[in-house]
């Protein structure tokens, strides 16, 4: 010990260790770090945007692909293109995170990307159904980025700002969730809705969902540029044998000096001894619970657009895929400032799981009320449906936001990537078979609007309702389990 009471040694840091290095930055700049904040935030962007974009023009994209004989059966078809991308992930998303954590964040981070940049591209010049399953399967298994820029969020900040990193990346990836079918609305079948731009003979006249994907594509592109200037967070001290760590000597000991310490011995105890993630309790019931929540959240995009585009004759609203964009870019905007300025002092106040408790408490009656909007009309129909899709991003964010901490705060930073790995794992198996079950379910309700228990679409936001109570039951005690330490 010091003189002064302080501990002889504040850190070792390993040379040459690029994750030391940015402790050492961590260590003289306290403040936010807003410049990989903003990195995280669009890379997360990057990822989130691709996975729901395609829902606003689905519908018209299935039918003009002819696989479906009926109209009461697109939404059928419509579901097994939506699951090929969260089936593709949840295949990889382990791997991704044992890479993450012995590689890097950085390589799967820029992977992930490239992943973005072909396969969405390719999936807007689709010309067969099994084709634009095929892109979508292929996009979804080789993008593991998910998982390790959630860790990435926690160990580029200080402690006292980790909430505000995982708030970053589940406010891009509701943005994203909600920005990307906005942008598949607005600029799906350009040719239809911009003639004087866009001629029936032109490349997007011909391939009438190919100009989001492209817009997508190309925003990845520019960040993948990027991502030269971005540090690597992990410690890669276990992959070589440091002749020497550099510490930081205190005041009175070594005058603010550099020490070099031969510490041959230590080599090893760097987290070799792993815990088994899958008895962490504390980790795996937050991960159930973020995968029921994800399973709602991945129906409830699929059958939005899907309600929202069919006829008043089906209890839809008869939309167009773009007037389904603009509702959902309003949302994006919004969400984007409540979490930005609302959300960090409510979870200071009330906390993140109790947060968490009450949006899905609230979500209920918001989803009862979806069906009764369809016999509504005009502006009064409009502000309505904004409301409610505005109302209701926002909860699921908040709800994301909440197990994302309880995640990243269950495990240390060498097994983070594996932990966000095998949370992408259990989301990606639940969001895959929300698109499909949530096509079905809505395909089968069609058939029955004339039933006396449940017509139509109420039942299928019945059906969203359990699984949203479900959630809601999770989150207490004894299920959940949950520290209120946070973890390097």
């Amino acid at each position: 010990m010091a003189d002064n009471g302080e501990p002889l040694l504040k850190r070792l840091y390993y040379e040459g260790c690029s994750g030391c290095e940015l402790d050492q930055w961590k260590e003289k700049n306290r403040g936010i770090p807003y410049r990989l904040f903003i990195h995280v935030w669009f890379i997360t962007l990057c990822a989130a945007l691709p996975i729901s974009s395609l829902f606003p023009f689905l519908y018209f994209m299935i039918r003009d692909l002819h696989i479906a004989k009926r109209v009461e059966d697109i939404g059928f078809y419509a579901g097994f293109v939506g699951a090929s991308f969260m089936l593709g992930r949840a295949l990889t998303s382990v791997f991704w995170g044992i890479i993450a954590d012995r590689y890097g964040r950085k390589p799967v981070i820029v992977i992930g990307l490239i992943t973005v940049v072909i396969f969405n591209t390719l999936f807007g010049l689709s010309t067969s159904y099994w084709m634009a399953i095929m892109t979508r399967f292929l996009l979804g298994s080789l993008n593991g980025l998910l998982g390790p820029i959630k860790a990435y969020a926690v160990e580029v900040a200080p402690p006292e700002y980790q909430a505000i990193g995982i708030s970053l990346v589940s406010t891009a990836w509701g943005m994203g969730l909600v920005v990307g079918p906005s942008i598949g609305g607005l600029l799906a079948q350009p040719a239809d809705k911009f003639p004087s731009l866009f001629s029936k003979g032109s490349l997007f006249g011909r391939f009438p969902y190919f100009l989001p994907c492209l817009f997508i594509s190309l925003f990845a592109a520019m960040v993948l540029s990027t991502c030269h200037w971005i540090p690597e967070t992990l410690h890669l001290h276990h992959q070589r044998k440091p002749a020497t760590i550099i510490a930081e000597g205190l005041e009175g000991s070594f005058h603010g000096t550099e020490l070099k310490i031969d510490l041959e011995e230590l080599e090893g105890s760097d987290g070799d001894s792993k815990e088994n993630l899958f008895v962490n309790w504390p980790l795996m019931s937050s991960i159930i619970v973020y995968s029921v929540f994800s399973l709602h959240d991945m129906a409830y995009a699929e059958i939005f657009p899907l309600w929202a585009e069919s006829g008043s004759a089906y209890g839809g609203l008869g939309f167009s895929s773009q007037d389904v964009g603009v509702v959902l870019a309003i949302s994006g905007f919004s969400l984007l400032i409540f979490q930005l300025f609302a959300y960090p002092p409510m979870e200071k106040i009330v906390g993140h799981v109790r947060l968490s408790r009450a949006a899905a408490l609230l979500a209920l009656p918001l989803n009862a009320a979806y069906p009764f909007m369809a016999k509504l009309s005009g502006l009064e129909l409009r502000i309505l449906v904004n409301c409610a899709s505005l109302v209701k991003n926002v909860l699921s964010t908040v709800i994301i936001t909440g197990l994302f901490i309880l995640q990243n705060n269950a495990v240390e930073q060498s097994q983070r990537g594996a932990a966000n790995g095998i949370s992408m794992t259990f989301q990606s198996i639940f969001k895959a078979i929300a698109p499909a079950a949530g096509g079905a379910i809505f395909s089968w309700a069609q058939k029955r609007r004339n039933s006396s228990f449940l017509p139509g679409n109420h039942m299928v936001f019945f059906i969203l309702n359990l699984v949203e109570f479900v959630g809601l039951l999770m989150t207490f005690k004894p299920f959940l389990a949950y520290s209120t330490q946070r973890r390097r």
